[in-house]
């Protein structure tokens, strides 16, 4: 008789969502430590651990999908997913820029800064779209297998977003000493509304751009495993092309007609 092999059920452990979830959970006390219960520097404190928490958290699952997990196919819906969320954000941000320019439409023209520049929205724009180029080139090199050349070009993407970043705080910086801050007009509500909301993602694109230079400098990402490359590749063409969107109506509409 035919001995049957007993079946096995497979289940998965991993003591790092754990860690997460107690990040989060540090999260939510620091807030409360910090502003209901009036205890700043204890919440400062608090605040600290919580970002090692989260960090220690994050980075070991990460770790460990990327040496055990596999990939199930849901890269590109969840990406995808994520920027129409994205779509949303944006959208009300310039119906809200848009109701401000209509109703002060006879008095608009009073709201606009001196300096103001048409041509330093230009550079950005090259900036910007400089950047995305070159991740386009890197993520061609990692899909023939020249992962060097990928983290060169990688590299120097971050160092375009990132002078893109300091040069748009700079503009803010020389503006707010103009007097043009956030609630003295609507002009002014509707830029630093509309540059903001994008230059905050540009930020996350950047912080994306360093979690996959770590990834690669620590050989855990295979070329065949390249849904995180194009997923932080198709966000930030995302913020390429908004910037135009961004920088039509803030600078061109809202500055110039």
């Amino acid at each position: 008789m035919a001995e049957m092999s007993p079946h096995h059920s497979e289940h998965e452990t991993s003591v790092w969502p754990l860690v997460v979830g107690l990040g989060v959970l540090l999260a939510a006390l620091a807030i409360l430590t910090a502003f209901p219960w009036g205890l700043p520097i204890p919440g400062l404190v608090l605040g600290g651990i919580t970002l090692a928490v989260l960090a220690i958290g994050l980075s070991g699952w990460a770790r460990e999908f990327f040496l055990t997990g596999e990939e199930e196919g849901l890269g590109p819906v969840a990406v995808a997913a994520f920027i129409i969320s994205e779509v949303v954000i944006f959208g009300a941000v310039f119906a809200a820029f848009w109701l401000g320019r209509i109703e002060y439409f006879n008095d608009w023209h009073t709201f606009v800064p001196e300096g103001l520049s048409l041509g330093f929205a230009g550079w950005l724009t090259l900036i910007l779209w400089s950047s995305s180029l070159t991740i386009l080139v890197a993520e061609r090199a990692f899909s023939r297998g020249d992962r060097n050349a990928a983290m060169i070009w990688l590299a120097v993407t971050f160092g375009l977003g990132t002078l893109f970043v300091v040069l748009h705080i700079n503009e803010w910086m020389v503006l707010v000493d103009e007097g043009f801050v956030v609630g003295n007009n609507a002009y002014a509500n509707g830029f630093y509304g509309l540059t903001g909301v994008h230059t905050s993602h540009v930020i996350v694109g950047l912080i994306a751009h360093l979690i996959l230079l770590g990834l690669l400098a620590a050989n855990l990402i295979p070329e065949k495993r390249n849904t995180l490359f194009k997923g932080v590749s198709l966000y930030w063409h995302f913020v390429d092309i908004m910037w135009l969107l961004v920088a039509a109506n803030a600078y061109v509409i809202g500055g110039v007609f």
